[in-house]
C-alpha cells in the first residue's frame, strides 16, 4: 500500500481510493437508510438486513455495535455513518464522543466542545510525537 501523507496523522481516516473500496459496500448499506422502507426493514432486524450486503464481520459488527470510528477505520465514509445515528434517532453528538479518544458520553462531549473543544496536545504527527517522547 501506497504511504500518503496524512497516514502519518494520529486519529485521521481519509475516505480515499484506499479506504473507498475497502468500505465501499459498507457505505451501499449505509445510504438505503435515506429510504424509510429500508429503515423499517433494517429496524426489524438488523442482523438479517445486513446480511444482504457484501460487508465483512469487521464491518458488520462495527454497525451492530454503533462502532462508529470502528467504521470509519474499516471504510465508512462520516457522511454515510451520520445516516446511522439519524437513523437511531440521537444527535450527532453521540457519534462524535463516540469516535473520541476516549470515548466520550454526550454530556463528556457537550462539555469538551463548550470549554474550547480538543487541546492539541496528542493531535500531532506521530513522527513529532516520537522525537518530542
Amino acid at each position: 500500500m501506497t504511504a500518503r501523507d496524512y497516514d502519518d496523522v494520529p486519529g485521521t481516516y481519509v475516505l480515499d481510493s484506499r479506504h473507498y473500496r475497502r468500505g465501499y459496500h459498507l457505505n451501499m448499506f449505509l445510504m438505503t437508510l435515506n429510504k424509510a422502507e429500508c429503515r423499517d426493514e433494517f429496524a426489524a432486524d438488523e442482523a438479517a438486513y445486513l446480511a444482504k450486503f457484501k460487508i465483512t464481520d469487521e464491518q458488520k459488527q462495527a454497525v451492530l455495535a454503533r462502532d462508529y470510528l470502528g467504521m470509519l477505520k474499516v471504510g465508512a465514509n462520516v457522511y454515510y455513518a451520520f445516516k446511522l445515528v439519524s437513523h437511531d434517532k440521537k444527535p450527532p453528538q453521540v457519534m462524535y464522543g463516540k469516535m473520541s479518544d476516549p470515548e466520550l458520553s454526550f454530556d463528556e462531549f457537550q462539555q469538551m466542545m463548550i470549554g474550547g473543544g480538543r487541546p492539541i496536545d496528542g493531535n500531532r504527527s506521530k513522527s513529532e510525537q516520537k522525537e518530542s517522547g
